[in-house]
C-alpha cells in the first residue's frame, strides 16, 4: 500500500462547492461536540470566508482533487500559506484540509495524498508543512505520525456543560 501514487489538479467549480460541503459538515460536526450546533456552524462558515475570500481563486491557496494513476478521484486537499504568519510572510504551508473518499481509505491513499501535498508545498516555496487535527480523529493522528509529523503544540479542552 506504500506504493500508492496521485496526481493533483486544480478543483472545477462545481468539485470546490462539494468539497467546501462536506469540509464544512465535518468541521460543524466536530465542532458540536463542545458547542452549540449553531456557533459551530457559523464559526465554520466564517473560517471559510476568511480564509478563501476568493473561493478555490484565493491568491496562495491550493485546492485540490487527488487522482490515482487509474484517473480516479480518491480524495481532496487544500493547501495554503500557514495562517499563524503574517500577511506575505509565510515561509510554511497550512495543510487546511485533506480527506480521502470513504471507499478508498486505508489503502495509502492517506499517505499518498500528503507526499502530494508536500511536493506542492516544496515546488511552491514553503519550507515546512503544519497542519491542526481534531484530537478524537485517531486515524488521522496515526496517519500524520507514520509520516513523520509530530506534535508541536497541544490544545487541551474540556465541556463544562452539563
Amino acid at each position: 500500500m506504500d506504493d500508492r501514487r496521485v496526481t493533483l489538479r486544480r478543483m472545477t467549480p462545481a468539485e470546490y462547492q462539494s468539497a467546501t460541503e462536506i469540509r464544512e459538515a465535518e468541521t460543524v460536526e466536530q465542532l458540536a461536540e463542545r458547542m452549540p450546533a449553531e456557533l459551530a456552524r457559523e464559526q465554520t462558515r466564517q473560517g471559510t470566508a476568511r480564509f478563501l475570500p476568493d473561493g478555490a481563486d484565493t491568491a496562495g491557496h491550493h485546492l485540490v482533487v487527488a487522482e490515482d494513476e487509474a484517473g480516479r478521484t480518491v480524495g481532496t486537499a487544500w493547501i495554503g500559506p500557514d495562517p499563524r504568519a503574517g500577511a506575505g510572510a509565510a515561509t510554511s504551508a497550512w495543510l487546511y484540509h485533506l480527506r480521502v473518499l470513504p471507499e478508498f481509505r486505508r489503502q495509502g491513499y492517506g499517505a499518498a495524498v500528503l507526499a502530494a501535498a508536500e511536493q506542492l508545498a516544496v515546488r511552491v516555496g514553503w519550507t515546512d508543512l503544519a497542519l491542526n487535527v481534531f484530537g478524537g480523529n485517531e486515524a488521522a493522528i496515526a496517519l500524520y505520525q507514520r509520516c513523520g509529523y509530530g506534535i508541536s503544540s497541544m490544545y487541551l479542552n474540556k465541556s463544562l456543560r452539563a
